[in-house]
């Protein structure tokens, strides 16, 4: 009896009390109220520097290399002989073209002197016309192989001169085509040669970023990748009419404007067009989230005071922030940190909001 009456008493006082209640946790959040911008295009590429103006240099004469007397890097001035071909047989060409001169030149002498003795003869009646007449024939007929054999003979001095390859303007050697004891023919790249004033910024670049922002006379900053610091302005000279085969890119010249000594070719360069976008919305990177393999955004519901999930299309990617293509209007209030533990409908609180996509700390 006394086990029930202890029973219902505490049945009594446990009904008697009343379960507290949980309170909301309601969470500070950093925020962003959305404005489109204009913003730098931020993309950016990777390339080389190469000299805009650079020549092969071949010899004229084909022959075997004997001598080259530069390597890479070299530098040169106007005239210094590059490389020699073995001229041996060009020395013999121009001694029997000296002969042929001299020959020619006696044959003339002798042809003079009957011309001569036969038009004495002729005007005296001593003899026929016709004898005369040939003798003017044999006359020019000499004349003429005199001056052949004079053109035989400035050849092969020519040729002989082209057996040394020379500089055309002082500049910079850049690749080596031939080794010593090859035989090489005429034309065949010996050597390349480099203006080291005039430098070009070479960047390979896929179709959807030439499309917008690779206009001619587009403006461009380079720099190079060891300093990220040391910014050279440059202007775009050439975009390739037609895409490698291979990498399906489209190469792009910038000419550097006054490129310090310290910029070589080969050099790698980074590069970025000096433009602005269209209004966009720009947020950090931290702000996106996904959700079923799809991008989205939590944006603050100011009437229910909560987080609510919006998907948004990604335009692209920046170095540290994200640039919405669809999904935000003007006026919207993102969060911009501590998303990854927040839930759908959670009640949040306004730490701080900032427009024009920054975030204060």
């Amino acid at each position: 009896m006394r086990t029930q009456i202890s029973l219902l008493v505490l049945l009594a006082a446990l009904g008697a009390c009343k379960p507290e209640s949980t309170p909301v946790e309601i969470r500070p959040v950093r925020t962003i109220v959305v404005e489109p911008k204009s913003i730098d295009d931020g993309r950016r590429v990777v390339g080389e520097v190469k000299p805009r103006y650079e020549s092969d240099l071949s010899f004229r004469v084909a022959g075997k290399l004997v001598t080259r007397l530069v390597d890479v890097g070299a530098a040169v001035k106007q005239g210094d002989t590059l490389a020699t071909l073995d001229a041996q047989d060009y020395q013999n060409r121009l001694r029997s073209a000296e002969a042929d001169v001299v020959a020619s030149e006696a044959a003339l002498v002798e042809v003079k002197a009957r011309e001569g003795r036969l038009a004495k003869l002729l005007k005296d009646g001593w003899t026929p016309q016709a004898n005369y007449d040939a003798a003017q024939r044999d006359l020019r007929s000499a004349e003429a192989k005199l001056a052949a054999t004079k053109a035989s003979l400035d050849l092969a001095r020519d040729q002989l001169r082209y057996t040394e390859l020379k500089a055309d303007f002082d500049g910079i050697i850049t690749t080596v085509g031939a080794e010593v004891g090859q035989n090489v023919a005429a034309g065949q790249m010996v050597v390349k040669l480099a203006r080291p004033g005039d430098k070009d910024g070479v960047f390979n670049i896929a179709e959807t970023g030439l499309v917008d922002r690779c206009e001619d006379d587009a403006e461009v900053v380079v720099w190079p990748l060891y300093n990220p610091e040391l910014a050279i302005e440059g202007v775009v000279r050439e975009v390739s009419p037609v895409a490698d085969s291979t990498t399906r890119t489209y190469t792009v010249k910038v000419t550097l404007k006054n490129p310090p000594p310290s910029i070589r070719f080969g050099m790698s360069v980074g590069g970025r067009w000096k433009r602005s976008s269209a209004p966009v919305v720009a947020l950090p990177l931290s702000a996106l989230f996904e959700k079923n393999g799809s991008p989205a955004v939590w944006v603050f519901d100011r009437q229910s005071g909560s987080a609510e999930l919006k998907p948004v299309a990604v335009a692209r990617y920046e170095a540290d922030t994200v640039v919405i293509a669809t999904g935000l209007a003007q006026g919207d209030t993102v969060i911009a940190a501590g998303i990854n533990t927040l839930r759908e409908g959670q009640k949040v609180r306004l730490a701080d909001a900032v427009a024009n996509g920054s975030t204060k700390q």
